[in-house]
């Protein structure tokens, strides 16, 4: 499957786009009216988020004439239409009938206008200079991931998953500088780059593809702490497994393409069983959290990673 060639629409724009003649800066080159940065969304089934994501967009530092957002739906059970009436003047909304968020940001780069790309999820909350900080970074490279900094109601009063989450979820600096991607929920990529390496690929863990992808050719995925995105930790263990059977499947399906994968894969699912000896050490050193939260995380700890042993094996026997 080709993913070098820019994408083409499959739906149109429904409703008003936040930027329009009058609001935009004009280039004073060429004479174009378009955005400097367009920020893609993908979203299903989250219209509390989504709307608190896109007012932390109108609030941005960076003039809102020079960024325009984008909402690729993935066929929300609400209908379109809800979601439309939900981001009001806020975003453009567009229909991206293939289920997946990869293929959801896919149809949003391929309506943008402007020659930086910016993808946040809709559950997360953008720092108020996100998009300015996300410029100068990105002014110096082709592809950028930001901070990300996972965050909580009552950091007084955690639940046991919320305390593992801000231990271990989103660690997009390590991502970065070790894996060579960056998440998708704050990444900044120029346009011609993203062109050059292609869309993302549906079914696979696509953050770590296309970041994968990006190195192979020649980038280098740079990191930009000053770039900020925030999320709300996962705050049960149903929450947590939803996100672990999901990651393990696309994993898997990214491992097996490669030479000795499903050998590569079972050795991994080993070394999962056994890595809570050696990262419950990272729990007992984390400065915020009281004792009482970190043994909350050292049993989510071991349950979650005892969880991923066995899912892992049971992806592997099933795929035979």
């Amino acid at each position: 499957m080709e993913f070098n060639q820019r994408a083409t629409p499959t739906a149109q724009p429904i409703g008003i786009s936040s930027l329009d003649p009058e609001n935009s800066d004009m280039d004073s080159t060429s004479g174009s009216s378009k955005p400097r940065i367009s920020v893609v969304i993908p979203h299903f089934n989250d219209l509390e988020g989504l709307q608190t994501c896109l007012q932390l967009l109108e609030s941005q530092t960076l003039d809102r004439r020079q960024f325009e957002v984008i909402v690729a739906d993935n066929n929300s059970s609400v209908g379109i239409e809800a979601v439309q009436l939900a981001v009001g003047h806020l975003a453009t909304v567009i229909p991206a009938p293939e289920q997946g968020a990869a293929a959801a940001r896919n149809i949003g780069v391929a309506a943008a206008q402007a020659d930086i790309l910016a993808f946040i999820d809709s559950d997360c909350q953008p720092a108020a200079d996100w998009l300015e900080q996300g410029l100068k970074a990105i002014a110096e490279t082709e592809v950028i991931g930001g901070c990300m900094a996972v965050i909580t109601d009552q950091p007084d009063r955690l639940l046991p998953v919320e305390a593992f989450e801000l231990v271990f979820a989103f660690n997009n600096e390590a991502y970065i500088k070790h894996e060579g991607f960056s998440v998708t929920a704050n990444l900044f990529v120029r346009r011609d780059s993203f062109d050059h390496v292609g869309g993302f690929r549906p079914g696979v863990s696509e953050d770590k593809d296309w970041g994968q992808r990006a190195s192979a050719i020649g980038y280098t995925v740079c990191y930009a702490e000053n770039a900020i995105v925030k999320h709300p930790a996962r705050q049960d263990w149903t929450e947590l497994v939803k996100k672990w059977k999901r990651l393990i499947r696309e994993e898997y399906q990214l491992k097996r393409e490669h030479r000795l994968g499903r050998v590569k894969w079972l050795l991994r699912s080993w070394a999962v069983l056994v890595s809570p000896l050696a990262h419950l050490f990272v729990i007992l050193q984390h400065q915020n959290l009281r004792w009482n939260d970190k043994l909350n995380a050292i049993a989510i700890l071991f349950r979650i990673r005892f969880y991923r042993f066995v899912e892992a094996h049971r992806v592997l026997l099933g795929s035979q």
